[in-house]
């Protein structure tokens, strides 16, 4: 099975789709989120694997607006605790470090342990942004300078064989991003579910309200809601929402009807089992 993820081999994604699927896949690194999607619906792979919200940088804004764009179907989750690591060329030091080199929400999940940090002429050091944590890696191994670090995985240390200076240097150990596997086929799971749905609503007092309530009703839990612009729309908005359930739950199926009547537009992105693991440093 070939699995799409963004960035670099090592990369947090790539650990995620080995995590999930256990490691009996060939994971295919791309370029950017639209390249994972256009991977999967060019049947270039067979899946795919996409970060979609992390608990200390948020949500990722541009995958919510890629599941509209693309006709495919979220058929998993997984939730990544994110360990990140300094890391610098084999024999460099912390002393050596002028510059470190990472994701923006890599440099930010880490920020004060680097305003901790003191370069060899005992300032601050720098930050510099890339584009992928383990690309990161890649670009401070091609510089060969002692001087430059990079914030990745361990998993981005072995695979470019570069050294470990330091571990856990995120400024929060509540550090987990959740990932969603993508597929060209829906599934179906009759128990321990999530269902995700995007719509959009009339621009009209308690519009919202009642929408929300048609799962109150049936005490269906919304688990994630999020908010994005309506392209070609001046000042309105589609949104984004996670229930517990299935849609072969009577209850959740009739809860989307109700929804339909309410709705300008309503689109089912997929049902898929819960990661129920216990979250754990």
């Amino acid at each position: 099975m070939k699995v799409a993820f963004q960035g670099e081999p090592g990369a947090y994604s790539e650990a995620a789709a080995l995590a999930y699927f256990g490691g009996k896949i060939e994971t295919v690194p791309c370029e950017s989120f639209e390249t994972v999607f256009e991977s999967i619906h060019g049947q270039v792979c067979d899946c795919g694997i996409i970060p979609i919200e992390n608990t200390l940088a948020g949500s990722i804004h541009r995958n919510y607006d890629l599941l509209l764009q693309h006709q495919l179907y979220i058929v998993g989750e997984y939730f990544l605790r994110v360990r990140h690591c300094l890391i610098g060329l084999p024999g460099a030091a912390m002393s050596d470090i002028r510059t470190v080199i990472s994701h923006p929400q890599a440099l930010a999940q880490c920020d004060h342990y680097i305003r901790r940090m003191e370069n060899p002429a005992g300032g601050k050091v720098k930050t510099e942004v890339g584009y992928d944590t383990s690309g990161s890696v890649k670009i401070i191994k091609e510089r060969r300078d002692p001087g430059f670090a990079a914030i990745a995985s361990r998993r981005a240390a072995e695979y470019y064989g570069m050294n470990i200076l330091a571990e856990g240097i995120e400024d929060d150990p509540a550090n987990y991003t959740r990932f969603l596997i993508l597929d060209r086929t829906p599934v179906f799971p009759q128990e321990d579910a999530k269902t995700s749905i995007v719509f959009t609503l009339k621009n009209l007092p308690g519009a919202l309200f009642k929408a929300l309530s048609v799962f109150a009703l049936r005490e269906i839990d919304l688990t994630k809601m999020e908010s994005r612009p309506l392209i070609g729309k001046v000042w309105e908005y589609q949104f984004y929402i996670d229930i517990a359930g299935s849609t072969t739950e009577r209850r959740v199926a009739r809860a989307l009807e109700h929804l339909g009547e309410y709705a300008l537009t309503l689109r089912l992105l997929g049902s898929y089992t819960r990661h129920l693991h216990s979250l754990e440093e």
